[in-house]
């Protein structure tokens, strides 16, 4: 099994260079990696021509790991601690932004992190190790809350049935491992079976984006990365389910130029941006076949890239982007 030493794969790497550097093959400017993790884009930015890369992750994790290789780079890799909802407080202006959204392996194969109900371990979550966590939520926060929590950020139908059943079963004793609350939610849903999700796969979804703010997290940095972005810069963002997708498409939906605009009387006049980004995946690209193979973690990946044109940045609300929201119904 994977541990915090072991090599990790990153997602769709081959296609995101690909939408990114169509005509050259090479890449140029300074990038912002603003997902690090094990740095693999990073790496891959920077052997595509990349002339710097700014690395942003809130993991102390990933900072000691790239403790031990960010030297081999001569200073062309840099690694801030933040969230890359703030990723424009990091730089004034980039020309390439990429995010890879959600929780890494390498947080899911550490069972001290407590992000998988697949190995025993204290009920955490935090990506940057302090704050909130997944303990706190399901041992004080009400029925409603925790209820409210699985249903909008992990989609669990069954979600009031699972939160009244943690707040019957913590009076008792409290949610302190990730396997005590795994066994709870099987034992109300149904042992899992073969090829079939785990029966905690969507509340420990819902969980864990309520304690890093997930979804808030995308929604502002999308709108950082259009504000740091110049004319001509690339925006790729990879995520991995169904609802992160579909704030980002929508996104690029309304910050993206449906059609663009020539004056027919000058034919080799320059197209007239529309909005702040030229959409360049016009449907969400996948994993094909050898990465499927290769990294099975992949199946669920989506890419969307966007090049930033020279309007000015607008902001957006939340739901404009159907992002859910605590509190809404």
């Amino acid at each position: 099994m994977s541990d915090a030493t072991t090599p990790h794969i990153p997602v769709l790497l081959r296609p995101l260079l690909q939408a990114v550097s169509p005509d050259s093959g090479r890449l140029d400017g300074v990038w912002i990696d603003g997902t690090f993790g094990a740095g693999g884009y990073s790496r891959a930015l920077i052997e595509a021509g990349a002339t710097r890369v700014i690395g942003i992750d809130r993991d102390p994790l990933a900072h000691e790991m790239a403790s031990a290789w960010l030297g081999e780079f001569d200073g062309r890799i840099d690694l801030v601690k933040g969230n890359f909802a703030q990723l424009d407080d990091v730089i004034d202006q980039a020309d390439g932004v990429v995010l890879d959204i959600g929780v890494s392996s390498m947080q899911l194969d550490q069972a001290d992190r407590g992000f998988s109900f697949m190995k025993d371990g204290p009920l955490d979550m935090r990506m940057a190790q302090d704050g909130l966590s997944a303990a706190d939520i399901v041992n004080t926060w009400p029925e409603d809350e925790i209820a409210n929590v699985l249903f909008l950020y992990g989609e669990e139908r069954a979600s009031r049935k699972i939160a009244r059943a943690i707040v019957t079963d913590r009076k008792i004793e409290p949610f302190t491992t990730t396997l005590q609350l795994a066994s709870l939610i099987e034992r109300l849903l149904g042992r899992t079976k073969s090829g079939q999700a785990h029966a905690a796969t969507r509340s420990f979804q819902g969980l864990r984006i309520a304690v890093n703010d997930e979804y808030g997290a995308l929604w502002q940095g999308l709108m950082a990365a259009e504000r740091v972005l110049r004319p001509g810069g690339l925006l790729a963002v990879v995520t991995f389910h169904s609802v992160e997708d579909r704030m980002v498409k929508r996104f690029f939906q309304l910050h993206g130029d449906k059609k663009t605009h020539v004056n027919r009387y000058a034919r080799e006049a320059a197209p007239e941006a529309t909005a702040p980004f030229e959409v360049l995946t016009r449907k969400a690209v996948g994993p094909d076949a050898e990465e499927l193979s290769d990294n099975p973690r992949s199946r669920s990946a989506r890419l969307r890239v966007g090049r930033r044109t020279t309007l000015p940045a607008q902001d957006i609300a939340p739901h404009d982007l159907s992002m859910p929201v605590l509190g809404e119904t």
